[in-house]
């Protein structure tokens, strides 16, 4: 078994340490540049330390700047400080809930919210190690930390080098975005970039945002002993997903005890001694909620400043980033740019995704394009949701027939032994053909059953074949099966079934 615990001599400020002798050591020097490079990436987030290492590995003269810390947001400050979050937070949740399971609950549930941030750091520690400076120069990437700014057509310059290319990666991620309420910024807020510093769980929390970030961290907060409110300006949380799934989340929120303020408006916010006041509007009605901290998670903005990108003709706007293409090429054709900078979804698995295509078409001449991808992304909510391709409204917009196949996790033998029967998967299908266009996964381990849904989309493989799939029994992923089960009952229908009926009685 794995230890946990800290040593006795360990502390916050030794895992701080630990990775940042990873991540930026301060004892580095930039090397001297190469004469030239195949490749130049700006930023060491996953989409650029990614490319860095791929393209290495296929031969290419690699050189990688970094303007503060290697991993990016996804390391420092995003999925792995919160996924590490959010399992003791599931844990406590648990125990609360243990009569559900013929246990007693415990008499008293203290949470360690310090260890919960020390257990983060330590997580952080290791999984730095992953993406160090001495990683990517042990593989032969040249490893520069500082501004990187263009130069001219063929130059990056940082620290004062000018490093020569033939082909350029700007993969600069993006930053919290900051709020237009007034008041907010004399009161002090909290984002992501300070949350995972913070020693002591706030009493009252205040969460600006019902996006996935929103969600999350509500949640988690909720669970280790924060009084917790969330504020969305839209009708649902998660915007973009199936609406029956933002509601199950919804309702799960509320069961934890989230207060839950949808379609409202923050419009201001003071302090008032130690507190902090948000005035809310949500029609015509106006409300005052008090909080010791408010966290602010309303979206991030690329980061495209600094690069002086005018200079060699790369389009971009503030609120976008930078425009690329299907190729992911910039407006300068030898300048590619990918991840949070430059796409949509803002997920480290499309930058994953999106490392392969620039390596492809960067430097060996392929035509990879991004819209061809089948790619998941999944909300770690409890439960989860998750989705893959197209949602029944864009495929409407595209002209696509659908047909959609949907089975209840209460319908599931493993689900209801587990005592998590809330959700359900919903797979769709271009009407007439088994052809998988889109699915959304609402359960408690939807982000790893949405990846054999994936797996069938990137493979071509119909929904019909995955009804051919043997799964262990009980398992939660079988409702896949049950889904495409549902898919051959609608094949032996009608004609079908009136010929074989036929057929029987002949014999």
């Amino acid at each position: 078994m794995k230890q946990e615990q800290p040593s006795s001599n360990e502390s916050w400020t030794d895992y701080d340490q630990i990775e940042l002798r990873n991540i930026h050591p301060r004892e580095w020097h930039n090397p001297q540049p190469a004469q030239i490079y195949n490749l130049v990436v700006i930023g060491g987030g996953p989409a650029g330390f990614l490319t860095a290492l791929r393209a290495v590995q296929r031969g290419a003269k690699v050189a990688l700047v970094e303007r503060d810390l290697l991993g990016g947001v996804c390391f420092n400050d995003g999925c792995i400080p919160s996924k590490s979050m959010i399992r003791p937070a599931r844990l406590y949740a648990e125990m609360r809930n243990a009569e559900n399971f013929g246990a007693q609950v415990p008499s008293e549930i203290r949470v360690d919210f310090a260890y919960v941030m020390e257990r983060m750091r330590r997580i952080r520690a290791r999984v730095s190690r992953r993406v160090s400076a001495d990683r990517l120069r042990a593989a032969g990437i040249d490893v520069f930390f500082g501004q990187g700014r263009f130069a001219g057509a063929d130059a990056i310059e940082v620290d004062g080098k000018r490093l020569h290319f033939k082909r350029a990666l700007i993969a600069s991620g993006a930053r919290p975005k900051l709020p237009k309420i007034p008041g907010i910024a004399e009161a002090g807020y909290l984002t992501n970039e300070g949350l995972f510093d913070t020693t002591e769980c706030p009493r009252r929390l205040l969460v600006i945002g019902g996006g996935p970030l929103g969600c999350e961290l509500a949640q988690a907060f909720c669970r280790l002993g924060s009084q917790v409110s969330i504020v969305q300006n839209d009708p649902m949380f998660l915007g973009n997903e199936e609406r029956d799934a933002a509601q199950i989340l919804s309702d799960a929120m509320a069961r934890d005890g989230i207060g839950i303020h949808l379609n409202t408006d923050t419009v201001r916010v003071r302090k008032e001694g130690n507190e902090k006041i948000a005035d809310l509007v949500s029609d015509d009605y106006k409300f005052t909620i008090a909080a010791d901290e408010i966290l602010v998670g309303i979206g991030s903005t690329a980061n495209v400043s600094g690069m002086n990108l005018e200079a060699v003709g790369v389009d971009y706007n503030k609120e976008d980033g930078i425009a690329t293409n299907d190729y992911l090429q910039t407006s300068n054709p030898r300048i590619y740019a990918a991840g949070d900078v430059c796409s949509e979804h803002k997920f480290p698995h499309i930058e994953t995704a999106a490392a392969d295509i620039v390596v492809n078409n960067a430097l060996l001449h392929g035509r990879d394009k991004l819209s061809s991808l089948a790619i998941p992304w999944c909300t770690y909510t409890d439960p989860e949701i998750a989705h893959v391709g197209l949602y029944v409204k864009e495929a409407r917009a595209k002209g696509i027939p659908v047909k959609t196949f949907t089975v209840m996790m209460h319908d599931v033998d493993r689900a209801i032994t587990d005592g998590e029967d809330e959700g359900f998967v919903k797979i769709h299908v271009k009407e007439g053909t088994d052809k998988i266009i889109g699915a959304t996964v609402a359960a408690s381990h939807a982000g790893e059953m949405i990846s054999e849904i994936s797996l069938a989309m990137c493979a071509g493989i119909g929904l019909g074949a995955l009804a051919k799939v043997n799964h262990p029994y009980p398992t939660q992923g079988q409702a896949i099966k049950m889904a495409a089960d549902a898919y051959l009952a609608t094949r032996h229908s009608s004609p079908v079934r009136q010929w074989l009926q036929k057929q029987w009685m002949s014999h």
